[in-house]
């Protein structure tokens, strides 16, 4: 890798700076840096982030590698300029040993698009059952530190307990899926006006909120970390202020369809809709945006879910729940958070890169734009404004709400260690 200077970038959205890049670290910021021995990048207009870091990822190798697999994951991330994804663990088989997390660490490593940091399960066979091998992933070569069911919930408050008394031993957190599986039997949509005049089961705001109210109170009384995934009501964002209000250590993220999406989409019965948890409604959506802005949710997180065209182009009942998000997020959120003056670059880079590499313990991402850090760097074009057209897609599934709908920004250059993988929006 040779010297690539990004001239005139507004780095986290500020003046024009210019970014010397030499091997894989940033060599130097300012402005006027000499171009000497260096490929330019004109940036002029465009914002610099550093790279993006994806806590919720599905990448679905090992077992269902026809809706994704490590390198078309790792693909459609860089190209929407994650630089490192953390990789769900219901895969088959289960990520629940040393064993598959390695596999999938592995995998990331020799695609190289980014980094990808396998999540453990909590339970064996994501059954809520039996502790997986906690210790063992975490003393594997993947170094696992955020552990999950996701896509289920560890609905047992012992199971919880346990989990989350076993990683305080080493400072990792357990990620939970907050669906009370009683209150969602048959669920359908988001409970409510909506759901009623479908005839649709409805998926009461409660069986997520009675969740997150257990698991914060079980993290006081163990002193431990717990991450709430894909917040999605106004009542669960109240618990969580609460929380922190008492100082227990609990984070939690917003993916960027709950911040843009509501339940009378569901009206169309268009099954690219159906997602877990469901699409809520418009004061859901206006409670979450609120609560990104002003931290209570600390993060995005994409909940990239893809899945066969077969699984999704089917009757509404019958169809899989999930969207893919990865090359769409920065957007999404641009959209709904960066044009309405709810958030500044700068603290989209919190919410997409320092707060998700800090909550997962991602080393060298998340990192200020400043000399002597790695280069893990993302520029986007920030004036850009387009209609989205899965066809083009790195992702190897279409499944997305957002086809034919117009949406600003688009991600120009994504750098990993000062390696393009993105360069004038197409891979490298």
């Amino acid at each position: 890798m040779g010297k690539i200077l990004i001239r005139g970038a507004r780095v986290l959205g500020g003046e024009p700076q210019d970014v010397l890049i030499d091997g894989g670290t940033i060599a130097a910021v300012g402005a006027g840096l000499s171009a000497e021995g260096a490929e330019v990048v004109e940036a002029e207009g465009k914002v610099l982030l550093p790279g993006l870091v994806d806590l919720h990822t599905h990448l679905r190798e090992p077992g269902r590698e026809d809706s994704e697999t490590v390198l078309t994951g790792t693909r459609a991330a860089a190209s929407g300029g994650f630089t490192a994804v953390f990789a769900m663990a219901n895969t088959f088989p289960v990520a629940d040993t040393a064993g598959v997390v390695e596999q999938v660490y592995r995998l990331g490593q020799e695609h190289g698009y980014c980094d990808v940091q396998p999540i453990g399960a909590v339970t064996v066979g994501l059954e809520g059952k039996k502790l997986a091998e906690l210790g063992a992933m975490h003393e594997s070569a993947a170094g696992v530190t955020v552990f999950s069911d996701d896509g289920k919930c560890v609905d047992d408050a012992v199971i919880m307990r346990r989990a989350l008394e076993y990683v305080k031993a080493f400072g990792g957190v357990v990620a939970q899926h907050a669906q009370e599986p009683r209150l969602t039997e048959g669920a359908q949509m988001n409970e409510g006006v909506v759901s009623a005049e479908l005839g649709l089961g409805g998926w009461p705001a409660v069986a997520e909120e009675s969740v997150i109210a257990r698991d914060v109170l079980l993290a006081e009384h163990v002193g431990s970390r717990v991450h709430i995934c894909h917040l999605s009501t106004a009542g669960s964002v109240e618990i969580i202020r609460w929380a922190k209000s008492r100082g227990i250590d609990v984070t939690a993220e917003v993916t960027p369809h709950h911040l843009l999406l509501t339940d009378e989409l569901v009206r169309t019965y268009n099954p690219v809709y159906k997602v877990n948890p469901p699409l809520r409604t418009e004061r859901d959506v206006l409670a979450l945006r609120e609560a990104l802005a002003d931290g209570t949710i600390d993060i995005v997180a994409t909940d990239h879910a893809p899945h066969p065209h077969e699984d999704k182009d089917c009757e509404w009942a019958a169809a899989a729940m999930g969207m893919v998000g990865l090359e769409t997020a920065l957007s999404v959120v641009q959209e709904t958070m960066v044009d309405t003056g709810l958030l500044d670059w700068a603290t989209v880079a919190d919410r997409m890169s320092f707060a998700p590499a800090r909550i997962g313990r991602a080393t060298g991402h998340g990192r200020p734009v400043s000399a002597g850090e790695p280069a893990n760097l993302t520029l986007v074009d920030t004036a850009y404004r387009g209609s989205v057209d899965p066809a083009g897609f790195a992702s190897r599934s279409r499944n997305t709400p957002y086809e034919g709908r117009e949406l600003p920004g688009r991600v120009t250059h994504t750098w990993l260690r000062g390696k393009a993988t993105l360069v004038d929006g197409k891979l490298a």
